[in-house]
């Protein structure tokens, strides 16, 4: 080309003009999606959802404009459809994993599933946790490939299903193996929720949200006034025991269909937003922490990220030592209350208030976490609470009722207020998609690996579980210690990533930048880190 002439290449200016005119046309963040049909498609049941729509919701949302007011209304549609059905779905999960507590306490349960010493009904507990540990991991990378209606309909039929069976299967063989199926049902759903919630929800927005719907408060509140009403039920082909499974079961097949009728596979694929509402909800997550729903890392690439990473085994430390007290209460709390001197029924009745306290505990440190952007301090302080209530039922039990039960309301809600904390921390903590959704199947599996043996601390009934209560104590205060070592860790890392940024040149950290809609991994000198 001769020099000056200008006929076959467009000036400078007339680049600026073709992208603004571009990023014009698309201001309302439809012009991609404009191009593809109405909804992603996919070839079957089990397979993916089209990549291009994807795609063009993202490039929408890479220039969609739009006001603070159209944002919240964006975000309230979402927590009017996806939180409904997430808090509904694991209410369901609760009961269909903690029914058999208070079961437990009812003699005809005991007779009829062969429960004759603390020896086999800590290891009906226990066993529940194989399958669950083996598929933890693998169904966040299932999740993530068929979406996530699919796989949770999956999930809620399976464990729906088997908690039916409950009802009249007999004997101690048909208990354990019930058991291990229920484990298999319930793999993945805990951890994929939390891994699905990423998808809709801004790092400083998400504890909040698990705490309305993921934690066992809740459930455990329903789950004992439904076992106090319904223990009392008799028919000639039911007893009281049998109407706890059979009634907490059936919503669960229910909530199964809803979930695969109503709930999206993702933001992109979501028909209950307008394309430009779907352009804004992928937008306000690119501006946080950039989501994908597919490339990336495959989970084997993933997993070896995730192991490499001591932040994962920190955050896996805390959930394991904490879980120890969970793992065990929310079996053992009618057992609990039942030895300081209740019946049966009312050991059921008297599990609500400690639950219900509970609840309003988890909801204030979640929402005050969100508020400051802390997630370690809220963490220790947790710990802390359930840490004396442990210390109280290990020294208290034999001498005061009020006291033992008034140290359930700090266990309850200590325990169950780390729940959305951790996992949302560590959902903050991970990056790239790929590698946060592995990394959070990666913790709940290694600290259900714990809970195989967590029943197992409660060996002691006739000292009154002291012995128990000491060790979850112990387990605490661990917690406790590896959430302080994480939250100075990620401090530092921070430190250090912006003296990264400070020390590069102009030229550097536009190279740096490359391609804005691609997520920017955890190793990248401009991540920072949730403490």
């Amino acid at each position: 080309m001769v020099e000056g002439d200008t006929s076959q290449s467009p000036t400078s200016s007339q680049k600026d003009v073709e992208t603004s005119t571009s990023e014009h046309r698309n201001a309302e963040g439809t012009f991609h999606q404009s191009k593809e049909g109405k909804k992603p498609t996919r070839r079957h049941f089990f397979s993916p959802l089209d990549a291009s729509y994807a795609d063009a919701v993202h490039r929408d949302a890479a220039d969609v404009i739009y006001s603070e007011v159209e944002e919240r209304t964006v975000r309230r549609k979402i927590d009017n459809r996806v939180l409904p059905l997430i808090i509904c779905s694991f209410v369901f999960n609760q009961f269909d994993r903690t029914n058999i507590g208070n079961a437990h306490v009812i003699k005809e349960f005991n007779d009829n599933y062969g429960i004759t010493n603390n020896d086999r009904w800590t290891l009906a507990l226990s066993i529940f946790y194989v399958g669950y540990c083996l598929l933890e991991m693998p169904a966040n990378v299932l999740q993530r490939h068929i979406g996530a209606n699919r796989f949770f309909f999956l999930s809620l039929t399976f464990w729906g299903v088997t908690s039916l069976s409950f009802v009249y299967a007999k004997g101690y063989a048909a208990l354990l193996v019930l058991r291990v199926l229920l484990g298999i049902g319930e793999a993945g759903f805990y951890a994929g929720m939390i891994y699905y919630m990423s998808f809709w929800y801004r790092r400083h927005e998400l504890a909040l949200r698990i705490s309305l719907g993921m934690t066992g408060t809740l459930p455990g509140a329903i789950g004992g006034l439904l076992a106090f009403g319904l223990v009392r039920g008799h028919t000639s082909k039911l007893v009281g025991w049998q109407f706890i499974f059979l009634v907490e079961a059936i919503p669960t097949l229910l909530m199964a269909f809803m979930i695969l009728l109503f709930l999206p596979s993702f933001p992109f694929s979501a028909t209950f937003l307008s394309p430009r509402e779907r352009a804004i909800a992928q937008a306000r997550l690119d501006r946080d922490h950039k989501p994908q729903s597919h490339g990336g890392m495959t989970g084997w690439q993933g997993f070896k990220a995730v192991i490499s990473d001591p932040s994962a085994w920190l955050c896996m430390s805390i959930y394991a030592s904490f879980n120890v007290g969970v793992a065990t209460i929310a079996y053992f709390l009618p057992t609990l209350i039942k030895d300081l001197g209740f019946s049966s029924i009312n050991a059921q009745g008297l599990t609500v208030a400690p639950y219900l306290v509970g609840w309003f505990l988890v909801f204030l440190q979640a929402w005050h976490s969100d508020r400051t952007g802390d997630r370690g301090w809220h963490i220790m302080f947790s710990c802390t609470l359930s840490f004396i209530g442990y210390i109280i039922l290990a020294t208290s039990v034999q001498k005061s009722v009020g006291a033992a039960y008034f140290a359930l309301f700090l266990v309850i809600g200590g325990n169950y207020s780390l729940f959305p904390l951790v996992t949302s921390w560590a959902a903050n903590t991970f990056s790239p998609t790929s590698k946060r959704g592995v990394g959070i199947a990666f913790i709940v599996s290694i600290s259900n690996c714990v809970s195989i043996a967590s029943p197992q601390v409660y060996f002691d009934p006739d000292d009154d579980f002291r012995k128990g209560h000491a060790i979850s104590a112990a387990c605490l205060f661990l917690s406790f210690c590896a959430a302080f070592t994480l939250h100075f860790r990620l401090a530092l890392l921070n430190k250090r990533n912006a003296a990264r940024m400070a020390a590069l040149s102009q030229r550097e950290k536009e190279a740096l930048k490359g391609d804005d809609t691609l997520e920017i991994w955890d190793t990248d000198p401009r991540y920072v880190f949730t403490k």
